[in-house]
């Protein structure tokens, strides 16, 4: 199991090694990536806002009603602001674009390459890693952190509307408390981590779907072992990269 492990993770970092490489060289797939990023980022902005909007008013709610009992119900804006910020958001927007964007690259290049069509653009020279994979990897670099922003946006809209909206609490020490608070830094965390979820489910579902073999049952199991793989590593990632956050800002006495 351990040694399986190692072997494919180490496929993996030769597979985004010699996509990086090969989007280096001409011709630039401007367009291929921009074409991806419309599908990662634009056609995912209305489920992350769904998303994000209950999150914020279910995360408020039960925040409220543990504050509650002690007696501290103002502070319910900045513990939902700092929890969204740097881990809800981009976590839950990593899991649902891999979800759904991931899924769909593993399918699209699973099925290109039981149907011969990536053989095909090898014997015709083109770069299949730089026309196919490359474009995929940055174009879900670029867009994830931009969804993270939507959904901490649109989550904190939530938490605004029960807190002010249907609890009542007072505006003005709601918002003021989220100003004392929660600091650009906070907000920049969130987005440093959804930059690298982008990287992990983007190279995992690229890298399962290119090495598809077997037929559509094939692509099946190489779609569901991508999502679920990245999903993971999306979860396992979050911690020892809010920990190695910690360990900068302590270094650097922040």
């Amino acid at each position: 199991m351990i040694s399986s492990f190692i072997k494919e993770a180490g496929q993996i970092s030769i597979f985004l090694y010699q996509s990086v490489v090969a989007s280096l060289s001409k011709p630039w797939r401007v367009l291929e990536v921009i074409r991806h990023m419309e599908f990662i980022g634009n056609q995912s902005v209305f489920i992350i806002t769904l998303t994000g909007l209950f999150t914020g008013l279910a995360l408020s709610f039960q925040v409220y009603l543990g504050f509650k009992l002690v007696n501290m119900v103002n502070m319910v804006g900045p513990t939902v602001a700092l929890g969204i910020t740097r881990e809800l958001g981009p976590v839950l927007t990593g899991l649902i674009v891999a979800a759904r964007a991931g899924g769909a690259m593993a399918a699209r290049l699973g099925t290109m390459r039981v149907n011969e069509q990536i053989d095909a653009l090898d014997v015709m020279g083109v770069n299949t890693k730089q026309y196919l994979i490359a474009p995929r990897i940055y174009a879900a670099i670029f867009c994830m952190p931009l969804l993270t922003a939507v959904f901490d946006f649109v989550a904190m809209i939530g938490s605004w509307f029960l807190c002010v909206r249907l609890v009542e609490l007072d505006e003005a020490i709601f918002l003021a408390k989220i100003s004392s608070t929660v600091e650009p830094r906070h907000i920049y965390e969130g987005l440093f981590k959804a930059l690298f979820f982008g990287l992990i489910f983007s190279l995992v579902c690229t890298f399962k779907g290119f090495n598809t073999s077997g037929g559509a049952k094939g692509v099946g199991e190489a779609t569901n072992r991508g999502v679920v793989l990245s999903m993971v590593m999306i979860i396992i990632s979050d911690y020892f990269l809010t920990n190695l956050i910690r360990l900068y800002y302590t270094v650097a006495g922040i």
